[in-house]
Protein backbone atom coordinates (compact mmCIF):
# COMPACT_ATOMS: atom_id res chain seq x y z
CA UNK A 1 0.00 0.00 0.00
CA UNK A 2 1.19 3.52 -0.60
CA UNK A 3 1.91 6.28 1.44
CA UNK A 4 -1.19 8.21 0.49
CA UNK A 5 -3.92 5.27 1.26
CA UNK A 6 -5.17 3.25 4.10
CA UNK A 7 -7.64 0.71 4.89
CA UNK A 8 -11.73 1.40 5.88
CA UNK A 9 -13.75 -2.16 6.66
CA UNK A 10 -17.17 -2.06 5.26
CA UNK A 11 -20.14 -2.17 7.30
CA UNK A 12 -23.08 -3.82 7.83
CA UNK A 13 -25.59 -2.82 10.12
CA UNK A 14 -28.92 -4.93 10.82
CA UNK A 15 -31.56 -5.48 13.00
CA UNK A 16 -30.89 -8.31 15.20
CA UNK A 17 -33.95 -8.08 17.62
CA UNK A 18 -36.80 -6.29 18.46
CA UNK A 19 -37.99 -6.53 22.15
CA UNK A 20 -40.89 -3.57 21.51
CA UNK A 21 -43.28 -2.18 19.39
CA UNK A 22 -41.51 -0.66 16.55
CA UNK A 23 -43.71 1.96 14.79
CA UNK A 24 -41.80 2.48 11.77
CA UNK A 25 -42.13 -1.67 11.20
CA UNK A 26 -38.55 -2.67 11.07
CA UNK A 27 -38.21 -6.39 10.72
CA UNK A 28 -35.28 -8.60 11.95
CA UNK A 29 -33.04 -9.05 9.05
CA UNK A 30 -33.65 -5.45 7.35
CA UNK A 31 -29.88 -3.55 6.84
CA UNK A 32 -28.04 -0.64 5.70
CA UNK A 33 -24.06 -0.62 4.63
CA UNK A 34 -21.44 1.45 4.95
CA UNK A 35 -19.03 1.44 2.19
CA UNK A 36 -16.19 4.10 2.54
CA UNK A 37 -18.28 7.59 2.93
CA UNK A 38 -21.22 6.21 1.36
CA UNK A 39 -24.41 4.59 2.98
CA UNK A 40 -27.17 2.54 1.21
CA UNK A 41 -29.88 0.12 1.24
CA UNK A 42 -31.24 -2.33 -1.02
CA UNK A 43 -33.30 -1.28 -3.75
CA UNK A 44 -37.48 -1.25 -2.35
CA UNK A 45 -36.27 -1.12 1.88
CA UNK A 46 -36.10 0.87 4.12
CA UNK A 47 -34.64 1.79 7.26
CA UNK A 48 -35.93 3.83 10.39
CA UNK A 49 -34.17 7.25 10.37
CA UNK A 50 -34.26 7.21 14.08
CA UNK A 51 -32.51 4.15 14.46
CA UNK A 52 -29.71 4.75 12.15
CA UNK A 53 -28.86 8.11 13.75
CA UNK A 54 -28.23 6.44 16.78
CA UNK A 55 -25.77 4.22 14.98
CA UNK A 56 -23.94 7.36 12.79
CA UNK A 57 -21.08 8.34 15.41
CA UNK A 58 -19.90 5.06 15.98
CA UNK A 59 -19.45 3.95 11.96
CA UNK A 60 -16.21 5.73 11.24
CA UNK A 61 -14.95 4.45 14.30
CA UNK A 62 -16.08 1.06 13.61
CA UNK A 63 -14.46 0.84 10.14
CA UNK A 64 -10.75 1.40 11.57
CA UNK A 65 -8.92 -1.36 13.34
CA UNK A 66 -8.53 -0.41 16.56
CA UNK A 67 -6.52 -1.51 19.81
CA UNK A 68 -7.63 -4.76 20.85
CA UNK A 69 -8.23 -3.78 23.94
CA UNK A 70 -10.47 -0.80 22.64
CA UNK A 71 -14.23 -1.10 23.10
CA UNK A 72 -14.65 -0.48 19.86
CA UNK A 73 -13.72 -3.87 18.91
CA UNK A 74 -15.57 -5.31 21.25
CA UNK A 75 -19.03 -4.12 21.37
CA UNK A 76 -20.98 -4.07 18.39
CA UNK A 77 -24.93 -3.24 19.38
CA UNK A 78 -26.64 -0.25 18.95
CA UNK A 79 -30.23 0.56 20.39
CA UNK A 80 -33.38 2.35 18.76
CA UNK A 81 -33.38 5.78 20.50
CA UNK A 82 -37.00 5.21 21.05
CA UNK A 83 -37.33 3.34 24.57
CA UNK A 84 -40.64 1.75 23.42
CA UNK A 85 -39.72 0.23 20.16
CA UNK A 86 -36.63 -2.24 21.77
CA UNK A 87 -34.95 -2.32 18.32
CA UNK A 88 -31.60 -3.66 18.57
CA UNK A 89 -28.76 -3.38 15.36
CA UNK A 90 -25.51 -5.34 15.00
CA UNK A 91 -22.36 -3.68 13.28
CA UNK A 92 -20.44 -6.46 11.94
CA UNK A 93 -17.44 -5.72 9.70
CA UNK A 94 -17.21 -7.17 6.07
CA UNK A 95 -14.18 -7.08 4.18
CA UNK A 96 -11.76 -4.25 3.97
CA UNK A 97 -11.60 -1.70 0.92
CA UNK A 98 -8.22 0.46 0.35
CA UNK A 99 -9.17 4.41 -0.12
CA UNK A 100 -6.77 7.50 -1.96
CA UNK A 101 -6.36 10.17 0.44
CA UNK A 102 -7.01 12.45 -2.53
CA UNK A 103 -10.19 10.75 -3.34
CA UNK A 104 -11.51 11.55 -0.28
CA UNK A 105 -10.15 14.91 1.25
CA UNK A 106 -9.70 18.24 -0.53
CA UNK A 107 -6.27 18.86 0.74
CA UNK A 108 -3.59 17.53 -1.29
CA UNK A 109 -2.10 14.13 0.00
CA UNK A 110 1.57 16.11 -1.28
CA UNK A 111 1.05 19.56 1.05
CA UNK A 112 0.35 17.80 3.96
CA UNK A 113 3.39 15.70 3.25
CA UNK A 114 5.31 19.07 3.14
CA UNK A 115 3.44 20.66 5.96
CA UNK A 116 1.89 18.21 8.40
CA UNK A 117 -0.90 20.15 10.06
CA UNK A 118 -0.38 21.01 13.70
CA UNK A 119 -1.74 20.43 16.71
CA UNK A 120 -3.47 23.58 18.59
Amino acid sequence: MRDDQFELYDLTISVEKIEGHCTCNMAIGDSFYLKGGKISIPDGKDFCLYAMQSCIPLLPAKQRKNHAADWMETDSRIICPDPACGLVMKIDRDGTRVLDHDDVSPIAWESVKKDPPSLP
